[in-house]
């Protein structure tokens, strides 16, 4: 389960900003919406969390950030030299920050074990990482250490005595631009791999609206309970569809080709290629049979939705997601939610990042006020991250009404533009 996310110096972020899934002591729908953790430090989690703020407040360079830690923990030590590069987008509008380095800190609960994970990087190597885990309340530091710039070596601090492997060969075969967590993930190191396999496996990140990839979901089709659920929540969502299918048909795969000092290369292959087909019936008619040329852009959306959301809901994984309503009605995105914070089919403690515009969300009954987000672009064009907590509204307060008159910040500023 997510704790909190952590990030400072990353494009328009330029101070620490601090996501956090801690919920507080309000008892405010507490038996659906909060996941018992049973540790005293952090005893809830939220299972949602919603963010709000206009259009280019930094909410994307949020999920963005969560994507490039989830890239360098699982790739790090196969990046090559210009991939690695272009991971490094720090705050460049002055001087100082547009040199220093991007940080990202993560904590997580597992088994009931808490672990706090963070690393430092600039385009030349990995700054600084560490890792601490909170067995009981008091943490072990299982590992750190700090870049020396003059030396151009690496300062170690003594291993924790709970961290057990072959710690010293791990640390020195990690190169300079490669994550020690990486490293000795790969190395088999039975005490990280839970970590990074919650990188790999329960962290699912899908960015912003563009186009919906369903291969994930053509996969899952062939799961005859599977397709019995997404057939379930279409009609839900007053789609009517009877039946759907994963036909293959002639086309081409298109493949990135990547070499350093040379431009990026689309290759293109002839080969078989899945695509949907959906079934509309009417009562007494026969089944007709439609490709996705004829079915709406939301349905498309909600379907590749379908397979990650049933992933989460099943196996208890992390759902982050760009701009969730895009279309999609406003009464989807709420039937969504609630899926996720129905304890009797979200059991093993499933949880949902979302970013949307949707103001209609912002429902006392629908959301506890700590699972409400703002970012807003500061004067000097920095992001700043902050809670709805942080204005006490009341109880029963019009939240909606309030957003959009500016009580909580988050909106944009119009301005008259004449022609």
């Amino acid at each position: 389960m997510l704790v909190e996310f952590r990030v400072t110096n990353f494009r328009s972020i330029r101070e620490e900003q601090c996501l956090s899934f801690v919920a507080t002591a309000d008892k405010t729908l507490d038996e659906t919406h909060c996941i018992a953790t049973g540790s005293s430090a952090v005893p809830k989690l939220l299972r949602s969390a919603v963010v709000y703020g206009p259009n280019a407040s930094g909410k994307s360079n949020l999920i963005f950030a969560l994507i490039t830690m989830q890239t360098m923990v699982l790739t790090s030590t196969r990046l090559l030299e210009p991939q690695y590069r272009d991971l490094y987008t720090p705050f460049r509008l002055d001087d100082h920050s547009a040199n220093q380095p991007t940080e990202f800190e993560i904590t997580i609960m597992l088994e009931g074990v808490r672990y706090q994970y963070g690393f430092a990087f600039d385009a030349e190597c990995i700054r600084s990482e560490w890792l601490l885990v909170y067995v009981a309340n008091k943490p072990q530091r299982w590992f750190e250490y700090h870049y020396n710039t003059e030396t151009g070596q690496k300062d170690w601090e003594p291993f924790s005595a709970y961290f057990k492997g072959n710690r010293k060969v791990w640390m020195e075969n990690t190169p300079p631009k490669a994550l020690f967590l990486t490293q000795a993930s790969q190395s088999n190191s039975a005490q990280l791999l839970p970590i990074f396999n919650w990188f790999a496996r329960d962290l699912i990140v899908l960015a912003g609206p563009f186009e919906v990839n369903l291969a994930p979901t053509f996969v899952k089709l062939a799961e005859p309970h599977y397709k019995e659920w997404v057939l379930k929540l279409m009609n839900a969502a007053d789609i009517h569809v009877s039946d759907i299918k994963v036909e293959k048909r002639k086309g081409q795969h298109l493949q990135l080709k990547f070499e350093p000092g040379k431009p990026l290369e689309t290759l293109a292959f002839d080969g078989e290629v899945p695509d949907v087909e959906f079934c509309h019936q009417i009562d007494g008619g026969s089944p007709v049979w439609f490709d996705r040329r004829f079915e709406s852009y939301g349905t498309q959306r909600l379907l590749g939705y379908s397979a990650p959301l049933l992933d989460a809901i099943e196996n208890g994984k992390v759902l982050v997601v760009d701009e969730f309503d895009t279309s999609l009605h406003p009464s989807l995105t709420r039937y969504i939610i609630q899926l996720l914070h129905n304890p009797n089919l979200s059991k093993k403690g499933a949880q949902m990042w979302m970013t949307t515009h949707d103001t209609s969300l912002l429902d006392p009954n629908l959301l506890r006020r700590d699972q409400v987000w703002f970012v807003e672009k500061r004067a000097q064009q920095t992001s700043e991250l902050y809670s709805l907590t942080e204005y006490s509204p009341r109880k029963n307060e019009a939240l909606e009404r309030g957003y959009l008159m500016g009580r909580y910040g988050a909106i944009p500023f119009l301005t008259e533009f004449l022609f």
